[in-house]
């Protein structure tokens, strides 16, 4: 008798346990991709993931499954590599057509959340497209004098105006409230408007400005729609592009690092992923003021745990910003003098007598560096003849190397060849190359120049037309 009792409990278990393991599934028809491989991706951050793979049978038939794990967004992908978003929302979902490239012919017969998107997707653009439209009309009715007195027509475009964005909230506002397209469709909708908004709507920026910093970089919801990417783009283009003064610009951006940091300091996987990301995003804008305000803000305010990539990267910051005075080191291991400078050979950076030093760290093996440090070559004495010297330091690592490619610069060029551990590299903080800082006669750092274009604008302004350095 108790073995039949615990075999019915074995029984009842394994019940159990195996609807809990039952996993959802994306399936369905399509009709032109007939024996041709289909896969299913999710987002986990910054990135993809592949979550099943299946071939689509002689029948055009397929089925992918999914689990709890992967609940957000995701997106089919068949060999003509058109993707199809779908939302994995816990729910069996099915789609028929003919081939995901052809967009027209899909459709959603299965799974209320996916149906919910396709139609939100299918109506709210054309919304857009009448509000871009409107309040360009609207604009001419208030400014133009051969329409500004027609007091109806400028009237009716504001109802109309009215009519479509709570037409929109309406369709949102009757979601389910736990439903995932109730959270996902306005962020979607937020982040693809960024770029109109800035055009023709500027009177929404500082509503979507509100909106981005409130934004929950934490929230699991976003870590896997797909979205986290664009919304701190879109976050700090729409900073970039608002119309307001530069210095005003960077206030700004020192606003929305204030306000994003916070959340993220619970989950340290996501805060040195958008660090990392963001940090870099604002050094490929040359938007220096607003990196080494977030560089230093993580340093000397956050207490959590920084990847060591991350956290060297931000120390050039806090050990190498303006103002501080750089390293002085010995032109040691391999070292060319220019002509005209064996005779009195300065064997220390601190020997250079020159009113500004600019130094280059690059090596022969980075394109950038290939671009940029011989076009240095081509300015120097014009630089020189205006009191700035140039000193390069190699990352090479074999001596043929830094030869071939530095043995015709008209500058000190030198090559210890420990590439990234050399003690000069690592002194300087530099994590990549081309890097160059500007240094004064007692080795100031005036500028941590971008490109030899900015370096050579700075050479401009302040030597050639001497104004004064602020």
């Amino acid at each position: 008798m108790q073995g039949l009792i615990n075999h019915v409990i074995l029984c009842v278990l394994i019940l159990l346990l195996s609807g809990n393991l039952v996993a959802q599934s994306v399936s369905g028809t399509l009709s032109l991709l007939k024996n041709q491989p289909i896969r299913l991706e999710g987002f986990s951050g910054l990135k993809t993931y592949l979550i099943a793979s299946d071939s689509i049978d002689q029948e055009g038939r397929f089925r992918l499954s999914y689990s709890s794990s992967d609940v957000g967004v995701g997106f089919l992908k068949s060999a003509d590599d058109k993707p199809m978003i779908v939302i994995l929302s816990g729910e069996d979902v099915e789609i028929k057509g003919e081939a995901l490239i052809n967009m027209e012919s899909l459709r959603i017969s299965k799974g209320r959340e996916n149906l919910w998107f396709e139609r939100y997707a299918r109506e709210h653009p054309r919304r857009e497209q009448a509000l871009s439209a409107w309040a360009y009309l609207e604009k001419m009715y208030r400014a133009d004098t051969l329409f500004s007195k027609q007091a109806a027509p400028a009237k009716a475009i504001l109802k109309e105006k009215q009519r479509i964005g709570e037409e929109d909230s309406l369709f949102l506002s009757r979601l389910p409230k736990d439903s995932y397209v109730r959270w996902f469709l306005p962020m979607r909708k937020r982040i693809s408007s960024v770029s109109t908004i800035a055009q023709y709507r500027t009177e929404e920026i500082p509503a979507t400005l509100a909106a981005f910093r409130s934004l929950d970089y934490a929230d699991l919801r976003l870590y896997k729609s797909g979205l986290f990417k664009d919304a701190i783009e879109s976050h700090f283009w729409l900073l970039e592009n608002c119309g307001k003064p530069l210095d005003s610009v960077f206030q700004e951006m020192k606003n929305s690092i204030d306000a994003l940091l916070p959340a993220l300091q619970k989950d340290e996987k996501k805060f040195n992923e958008v660090t990392d990301f963001l940090f870099d995003l604002l050094e490929r804008h040359s938007l220096f003021q607003a990196s080494e305000y977030l560089a230093l803000k993580v340093l000397n305010e956050v207490s959590c745990t920084l990847n060591s990539d991350l956290a060297r990267q931000l120390e050039t910051y806090r050990a190498m910003k303006k103002g501080n005075t750089a390293p002085d080191f010995a032109f040691s291991g391999k070292v060319l003098y220019p002509d005209g400078m064996q005779s009195a050979a300065p064997s220390r950076l601190s020997d250079l007598r020159a009113p500004y030093t600019l130094l280059v760290f690059g090596s022969s093996t980075c394109p950038k560096c290939k671009e940029e440090v011989p076009q240095i070559a081509t300015y120097y004495q014009q630089w020189r003849a205006q009191g700035l010297e140039v000193v390069f330091v190699s990352l090479d690592e074999s001596e043929k190397e830094f030869m071939e490619f530095s043995g015709g610069f008209p500058f000190v060029s030198m090559c210890d060849f420990k590439k990234w551990k050399s003690p000069v590299v690592e002194s300087y903080y530099v994590f990549g190359t081309p890097s160059m800082f500007l240094l004064d006669a007692e080795r100031k750092i005036l500028l941590r120049p971008n490109s030899v274009n900015q370096m050579n604008a700075w050479f401009d302004w302040y030597l050639v037309k001497g104004n004064p350095q602020r």
